[in-house]
């Protein structure tokens, strides 16, 4: 008993071993023990009990709020059912490439700028078109402002009614006093037939560079290059192109001949470059896409230099963006720069169009030396279902692929009223798959093919 008591005295409460002193008093060992050992941990226990009813609080709470939450979880699902029924147009609209993401705030800019354009053209003509245009824009206004509190109004309806709009503010700006009168523009309407073609020649080249682009000189009234024939090859990649070849007779051009190279950049990748097969000679200077840009540069042919204009639009395209495709893309066919009775133009497509075609008129300052936009339309026709296009007195006409030795006229729009014709069907015959360019001439009335390196020309007729 006594080994028993000495060896739980021998031992702390931590489990250490303790040498206890004792004393021998009538036969019996008498030690000295501390029981504090032994003490209940108040201090501890408590401690612990506190924390236990704390997390019991805890858990008292986060049942509460899983409660609620299950209450109130059909309530949510109705309002993201609701949310994603609404949704739902617009996401298939978007898919569809119809437009990107809607700004009200940008559509409000954008009907500002046109309430001022509309303002300015009504102070200088006032007529019934002018007056009917401004209370469309003025209901369109009331609209826009609706749509801010509601969602009555179609994105779509709205932004299609100020794209015509638009169109109709431009073509008022755009037809002189005597458009109607004069023989300097095309007073026959559309064109009714293009022949078959009536030049056929290999590109100075050989067929193994297939873009480029061709034509006769395409100022009527121009001087020094009045009779001149140029051409313009891709001589990298088919893509890019620094010089241009003229020939000063007709002769001289199907004899390959007597012509002069004009380098327009000092290498493929210089800024001042031409990326793509557009091209237009229009009086002294060569008109073209600049290099990896969405400006339209000149080249002087006179003096060297090389000037250029920013095309307008939201998200202009280039560096094969929006190139001309239909069947096979033509690689950074995104802005096209063509002539015509008129002056001068670019077709290309931008974001804030969707895709589609877009058409600007520029102009060369002469005096002060600078290359300006005077006008811009845009079109329903998406770029890429579209194979070339060209320019015949303001209209704009677009081709599409049929087979490998047809292509076909099918779509106009005309700037001169905002109209479009989509019942077209104008042959056009080819030698080879592909159509690099196309570009029309306002002094003989022929339009040019660059096909796959062979060069055609065929005679338009209205």
């Amino acid at each position: 008993m006594l080994l028993l008591l000495q060896l739980l005295l021998s031992f702390t409460v931590d489990g250490q071993a303790e040498r206890v002193v004792g004393q021998k008093n009538n036969g019996s060992c008498v030690c000295e023990i501390k029981s504090s050992m032994w003490l209940f941990p108040t201090v501890k226990y408590e401690a612990v009990l506190q924390q236990v009813q704390s997390c019991e609080d805890s858990l008292n709470k986060l049942q509460e709020q899983v409660t609620l939450s299950s209450e109130r979880l059909p309530q949510m699902q109705a309002v993201v059912k609701n949310i994603t029924a609404r949704l739902e147009p617009f996401r298939y609209l978007q898919h569809q490439g119809l437009y990107s993401a809607l700004s009200l705030r940008l559509l409000g800019q954008e009907l500002s700028e046109l309430e001022a354009d509309v303002s300015i053209v009504q102070s200088q003509l006032n007529n019934a078109q002018t007056q009917k245009i401004s209370k469309e824009v003025v209901k369109l206004r009331r609209d826009v402002d609706r749509m801010q509190t509601s969602n009555t109004i179609n994105m779509k309806t709205v932004k299609e009614k100020l794209r015509y709009l638009k169109n109709g503010v431009q073509s008022c700006k755009s037809i002189p006093e005597d458009f109607r009168g004069q023989g300097r523009y095309c007073l026959k309407g559309l064109i009714t037939n293009i022949s078959e073609p009536v030049v056929t020649k290999v590109a100075p080249n050989g067929k193994n560079y297939i873009s480029g682009s061709w034509g006769k000189q395409a100022q009527e009234d121009s001087q020094g290059q009045k009779s001149s024939y140029w051409v313009q090859v891709l001589f990298s990649s088919n893509i890019l192109g620094n010089t241009l070849r003229v020939y000063q007779t007709y002769e001289d051009f199907m004899a390959s001949t007597n012509h002069r190279d004009f380098t327009f950049a000092s290498s493929y990748t210089d800024a001042n470059a031409i990326e793509g097969p557009s091209a237009v000679l229009y009086g002294e200077a060569l008109y073209y896409h600049c290099y990896r840009s969405a400006d339209v540069c000149r080249y002087d042919l006179n003096t060297n230099t090389v000037k250029r204009v920013t095309l307008p639009g939201t998200g202009v395209g280039f560096n094969n963006k929006f190139p001309y495709c239909y069947y096979d893309c033509r690689p950074n066919s995104d802005v096209d720069v063509e002539a015509d009775e008129t002056g001068l133009w670019a077709i290309y497509a931008t974001v804030g169009n969707h895709g589609n075609l877009v058409v600007s008129q520029f102009v060369w300052d002469n005096e002060a030396q600078t290359l300006n936009i005077t006008k811009t339309w845009e079109t329903r026709l998406f770029k890429r279902a579209v194979s070339n296009a060209f320019m015949v007195c303001g209209v704009l006409y677009a081709t599409r692929y049929v087979d490998e030795i047809h292509e076909e006229v099918f779509y106009a729009f005309d700037t001169a009223t905002g109209k479009e014709d989509t019942s077209l069907a104008l042959p056009l015959e080819k030698i080879a798959k592909g159509l690099a360019s196309l570009n029309y001439n306002p002094t003989n009335k022929q339009i040019y093919m660059y096909n796959d390196g062979y060069l055609l020309a065929y005679q338009a007729h209205f």
